[in-house]
Order: structure tokens, then C-alpha cells, then sequence
């Protein structure tokens, strides 16, 4: 009996590579936050879906353009890790130079269609966003802890972008969003390293808050910087004018709690389990408050 096999075609293997190459899921996420923070700035009330689709292309492309010169530079980091030893560069499938010449052409593009479409404002915080992702934050993996610190600041400055992008200014809304978002990283962060602390310690990388590995110090600071979610969660009714209303408020002081409650438990609890529960949280939290937010505004 003839056993009917399929492969995929070259074309469609590259795609998927490019994909990988860009973080398609992890960029989506960035952009996402990005987009609704341009839809809460209140210069927008007409719902463009061109304009949307454009901010969201832009996004991608420079999103995308940060992780591919990540993984050039750690090809050799992320070959030694168990769940990054399948990326392009790092399996071999796709060259350094190849992955750096698609960093750079989809870089320029995105930020030239911010400056193009949006404003000269929002292109220059996507430059140095990419700038400090692709060139600081990544080298600094390997050196010190405070990369995370680091780090967190491109990983809110899509808050601000999409704020500037449709406010075309840097006043207090854009700023809170951005905190939100900054804050939140730090338990995100420690979770996901506690999590993976095997690999990434193969690999070099020093991301917990001590170089002990998964200590009560590192589950400490995740729950205070949970804690200090919860004031930063209630600015967005209290500014003028104020982002949005009493619902959203509410929907962030009972997303934050949840925070707190997860990074208690796994200060208590202090394993792997509990660490995977303030990750998963962390990552449903965004979705939550952006989209609470955005319906209180509508």
C-alpha cells in the first residue's frame, strides 16, 4: 500500500521561518496594545479602519524588525535553549545576514510609515524603541539583571506610540497607558524566567532580580510590583479629560487584585506551578484592561 506523504513547499517553509523570525504571536500582542492605545486617544473618535490597518502594519514591521535582530544576535544563545533551538537562524535555516537585511528594510519602512501616515512624533519613539530592544536590552541579557528594567521600556513605548500617533502629543493619557504597561512587565518577566531559569542560565542569560536563581526575593519583587499596579490602574478615570469611565476602573481594580492574589500565591508557594500561574495571568491581564478600557471609551 502507498503511503501518501506531504511536505511543505519552499515557499511556504520560508513563510513560516519569516514568522518565526518576527515572533508573529509576541509582536501581534506589542501591536495590539499599540492599537488600542491609539483608538483610546481622544483625538480619535472616527473609527478609520485604513488608519488602523496602517498603524497596525507599521507596528508589525518595526515589532518585527526588533525580534529578527534579536535572534541574529542570539543565534548562537538561542541554539543551546530547548524551546529557541527551532528559530530560523539559530536551526540554521536562515542565515545571519539574511535575517539583518530583513531587520533593516522592514525597520525603515515601518517608521517611515509612521512619519508618513501618523506623525513625526510617534516614527522617532518607534526608532528608538527598535533601538533599545534590538541594540541595548539584547546585549544586555548576558551582562546584568537590569535588563529587564531596561527592557521594559521598549516593551511600553508601543503605549505611548499609539497614544502620540493619534494625539499628536505627550500629554498624561499616553504617559498612564504606558505605565500600565510598564509595570506589568516585571511580574510578567520574573515569571516567565522563573519558568524557564534552566534554560535561560544555559543560555547566560541573568533575568531574575538575583543571580541565586528562583529565590523568595525574586517572588518578593514580583508581588510588590503588583502591588503597585493597583494605584497606576485607577489614573485613567481620574485625569482630565479622563480616558475612560467608572466601568473600566473597576475591570482594572479587580484584574490587578487578581495579579496580586497570583504573585502572593507563589511567594507562599514558591515553584515552578505557581510561577506559570502569574505567567498566564500576565498574559490575559492586557487583552482585559486595554479592551475594558476601549469599551468604556465607546
Amino acid at each position: 500500500m502507498n503511503q501518501k506523504t506531504t511536505t511543505s513547499s519552499p515557499f511556504s517553509s520560508k513563510l513560516k521561518d519569516y514568522k518565526e523570525l518576527t515572533k508573529f504571536t509576541l509582536s501581534f500582542t506589542v501591536v495590539f496594545t499599540c492599537v488600542i492605545c491609539y483608538l483610546l486617544a481622544p483625538n480619535v473618535v472616527d473609527y478609520n479602519w485604513k488608519m488602523i490597518l496602517l498603524l497596525f502594519a507599521a507596528g508589525m514591521l518595526i515589532t518585527g524588525s526588533a525580534n529578527a535582530i534579536n535572534q541574529a544576535v542570539e543565534k548562537d544563545t538561542d541554539a543551546v535553549m530547548k524551546r529557541t533551538a527551532s528559530r530560523p537562524v539559530a536551526a540554521g535555516r536562515m542565515t545571519q545576514q539574511e535575517a539583518y537585511i530583513f531587520a533593516l528594510l522592514a525597520g525603515i519602512i515601518g517608521v517611515v510609515m509612521m512619519w508618513y501616515f501618523f506623525n513625526l512624533s510617534s516614527a522617532i519613539i518607534s526608532a528608538f524603541s527598535l533601538f533599545l530592544y534590538a541594540f541595548i536590552y539584547t546585549p544586555l541579557k548576558k551582562i546584568s539583571s537590569i535588563a529587564v528594567l531596561v527592557g521594559a521600556f521598549p516593551g511600553a513605548l508601543p503605549c505611548l506610540i499609539g497614544w502620540v500617533a493619534g494625539q499628536d502629543d505627550f500629554s498624561a493619557g499616553g504617559w498612564i497607558l504606558f505605565g500600565i504597561q510598564f509595570i506589568w512587565q516585571f511580574p510578567h518577566f520574573w515569571a516567565i524566567a522563573w519558568v524557564s531559569h534552566t534554560d535561560y542560565s544555559k543560555a547566560g542569560f541573568k533575568l531574575l532580580p538575583t543571580d541565586k536563581g528562583p529565590t523568595k526575593f525574586t517572588a518578593l519583587q514580583a508581588l510588590m510590583y503588583s502591588v503597585l499596579m493597583l494605584p497606576i490602574g485607577i489614573l485613567p478615570n481620574y485625569i482630565t479629560p479622563p480616558i475612560a469611565g467608572q466601568i473600566s476602573m473597576w475591570v482594572l481594580i479587580a484584574a490587578n487584585l487578581f495579579m496580586v492574589w497570583q504573585c502572593a500565591k507563589l511567594y507562599k508557594e514558591m515553584d515552578v506551578k505557581a510561577a506559570r500561574r502569574v505567567m498566564f495571568s500576565s498574559y490575559i491581564y492586557l487583552p482585559i484592561v486595554y479592551l475594558a478600557l476601549l469599551a468604556d471609551k465607546l
